[in-house]
């Protein structure tokens, strides 16, 4: 596709954008009405959003537009799973300069389609706005199927704490990135795009979590979350944590301890969380700590210190080291209402 978005026009654009769609049993109607109409069997909607802005949350010379799009749909997917809900549709809210090649705006949905269809949900409408920073806003819908939804608040003292997925690759491969190269390349893709385990989130709730979230601002930060929630302190155990072997190589490359990725790093989006001790979990789930009673205020603590080093993401805080060109390790994400 030749020209730029204003030579293609708003409803040029659109037609281009939802040309490119697929869809689900789920979507009853889908773009070019007022709105959609999405199938909701439980009765109940799990709904998220999330906005990802040019400068902030990626930078174009790091990722194709097709890499945004992959990660901007699976960071708000993530959010669906770590509910306990099966994902259902998308809809886009997207901001771009008229000079804008026509390619990325088009590449972006290929990239948001192909992440909707990993987790098994459709692109079902949304708008186009003339801006001067892209912008890209995301809200994913969700059908909990007729289970509970799994909430931050349901730990108790006794549980154990699992996760499965990537844990500090998005941070190590950040670091690549900031520092001009563009391997090992595992870890600069799961920057680029992250994999959420969509499946362990519907199947933890099947399997009795207590309480769940998905790491997108960093383990002890989402960890966090859930301990103040439950009022509880959730003890981590270093030991049961693997650091693979090429994050240590990163870590020594550039003088970065990789067990502060694996603790802080955000944008990997694994799911984590927390099980009755008697739960018999699957090979996936690796446990990695438990809940205990707090001794004083609900916190995550390291094998029983509480963890004084900086981690975490908080958008309206300080920048944070390798943020200073815009992109911090885990911008993209910020915090639900």
């Amino acid at each position: 596709m030749k020209g730029t978005v204003g030579e293609l026009g708003e409803f040029g654009l659109i037609r281009e954008l939802t040309s490119r769609l697929t869809t689900t049993p789920a979507v009853r109607l889908g773009p070019g009405d007022d709105a959609a109409v999405v199938a909701a069997p439980d009765r109940r909607v799990v709904a998220s959003t999330d906005v990802l802005l040019e400068g902030r949350h990626f930078r174009r010379d790091w990722s194709t537009a097709y890499d945004v799009g992959r990660k901007a749909a699976a960071q708000n997917l993530a959010d669906i799973a770590a509910m306990g809900a099966v994902p259902t549709a998308i809809l886009l809210g997207l901001v771009v300069p008229a000079e804008l090649p026509a390619t990325w705006p088009t590449e972006l949905m290929d990239g948001i389609r192909d992440e909707c269809q990993v987790a098994g949900a459709a692109v079902v409408g949304g708008d186009v706005v003339r801006g001067e920073t892209i912008t890209v806003a995301i809200t994913a819908l969700g059908d909990l199927r007729n289970h509970e939804p799994v909430t931050r608040s349901g730990a108790q003292p006794g549980d154990i704490v699992a996760v499965t997925g990537w844990l500090g690759w998005s941070a190590a491969g950040l670091a690549v990135l900031a520092r001009g190269f563009r391997s090992p390349r595992a870890f600069v893709e799961a920057h680029r795009r992250p994999e959420p385990p969509y499946h362990a989130g519907p199947a933890a709730a099947g399997l009795g979590a207590t309480a769940m979230t998905d790491v997108s601002d960093g383990l002890i930060a989402d960890l966090g979350h859930i301990a103040e929630a439950s009022k509880v302190r959730i003890d981590l155990h270093t030991a049961a944590i693997d650091v693979p072997t090429q994050m240590s190589d990163i870590g020594q490359a550039v003088g970065v301890d990789p067990l502060q990725w694996v603790l802080t790093g955000g944008e990997d989006h694994a799911i984590v969380a927390t099980f009755p001790p008697d739960v018999k979990l699957p090979a996936r789930w690796k446990v990695i700590g438990e809940v205990v009673s707090p001794s004083a205020l609900p916190q995550v603590t390291v094998d029983g210190a509480p963890w004084d080093k900086a981690g975490g993401w908080d958008h309206f805080g300080e920048l944070e080291p390798g943020d200073q060109h815009g992109a911090g390790p885990h911008g993209p994400h910020g915090a639900a209402l």
